[in-house]
């Protein structure tokens, strides 16, 4: 429910598939509910949802809603539109994410949740051929962080640092992606290159 929305199944340890959900739609970034990849993900693997010992989402959506919440008070009554805007969207669908997860799934046990950047450091290590390696993130903004360091080591990750919100220099690329005539969060890669 955020852009490039997408699935992934792993067994053992491996990657058994994994895509983003405009794969199947078209639609560059698609940011909808990625049915689809489910779909694609669990046909790929040759097995029901009922097989599945645990579903994992990116991000703690209570975490980014405490600084989203903390971050349009601090800024009263600039912020009145843009949060009106936003708790509109948070209380009609990001608040229950993982609820909406599991009635379309009908699955019920706990969905888990892991922070915004360690899911980007395990994107980049655990695929990664190294058993050991420093895992640096930059990002606009996870739950409160921007930038994280730490390191993986076999099958662990452990951040020791982390720079929080406002603290961005991801913000800072995406501003200037912004300033250059580019869409946020879908053009920095035209911008990088």
């Amino acid at each position: 429910f955020y852009h490039d929305s997408s699935a992934t199944i792993i067994k053992d340890g491996k990657i058994i598939a994994a895509v983003q959900e405009e794969r199947f739609t078209r639609i560059k970034f698609d940011s909808s509910y990625p049915l689809n990849s489910i779909n694609y993900c669990l046909e790929s693997a040759n097995i029901k949802v009922s097989q599945l010992d645990e579903i994992v989402y990116f991000e703690n959506n209570h975490l980014k809603f405490d600084r989203i919440l903390k971050t349009y008070f601090r800024f009263l009554p600039k912020s009145i539109p843009q949060f009106y805007k936003a708790m509109r969207l948070w209380f009609s669908e990001k608040l229950y994410i993982e609820n909406n997860i599991s009635k379309h799934l009908k699955w019920n046990k706990d969905i888990k949740s892991f922070s915004h950047h360690e899911s980007h450091a395990a994107s980049a290590f655990f695929p990664s051929p190294y058993k050991e390696a420093a895992i640096l993130t930059l990002d606009g903004v996870g739950e409160w962080t921007c930038t994280s360091i730490g390191y993986g080591e076999g099958n662990k990750i452990n951040i020791v640092k982390d720079v929080k919100y406002p603290d961005s220099l991801g913000m800072i690329y995406s501003a200037f992606t912004e300033f250059s005539g580019f869409k946020v969060n879908e053009d920095e890669y035209k911008l990088m290159g």
